[in-house]
């Protein structure tokens, strides 16, 4: 499936890139209430997850996977949120998400309303600096290969 120029996944990155390889990409989203959130992006223009076929599927799930163990063994969060929504996108993307008791949102959903300001920030409060955490991600995903 080819890319689509009116697509913002297919025109961008997304994201600082942390990791790729010919069908896939992780990004971390640039947010900082939530500075443990990583999107896992289907390099080709695909809508559904259903449109991939079971080796793909099989791929991308071993991603998501890899990197939410990479967020628990990394930061012990509270809990990782996974979602596949792309009501906006509709580029098949999962977000995997570190939740932490602590964060500006929790229990809520990072899309609800702030329940209390973080101070000090987020990213200061992580058990190690993004760049390391990012060279743990990338390494675990390197292992999927």
């Amino acid at each position: 499936m080819s890319a689509r120029p009116d697509c913002p996944l297919c025109r961008d990155a997304g994201g600082p890139l942390v990791w790729q390889d010919a069908q896939w990409r992780v990004i971390r989203v640039d947010d900082a209430d939530f500075p443990a959130f990583y999107r896992v992006i289907a390099q080709a223009h695909v809508a559904e997850f259903s449109q991939l076929d079971a080796a793909e599927q099989r791929r991308c799930m071993a991603l998501v996977a890899a990197l939410e163990r990479t967020l628990i063994e990394q930061l012990s969060p509270t809990k990782i949120n996974l979602a596949a929504l792309g009501n906006m996108v509709p580029h098949l993307h999962w977000h995997v998400i570190a939740r932490f008791d602590w964060d500006s949102h929790f229990p809520q959903a990072i899309w609800a309303p702030r329940q209390r300001e973080v101070i000090p920030p987020a990213v200061r409060r992580l058990a190690l600096p993004l760049p390391a955490l990012d060279a743990a991600v990338a390494q675990a995903l390197h292992k999927t290969a």
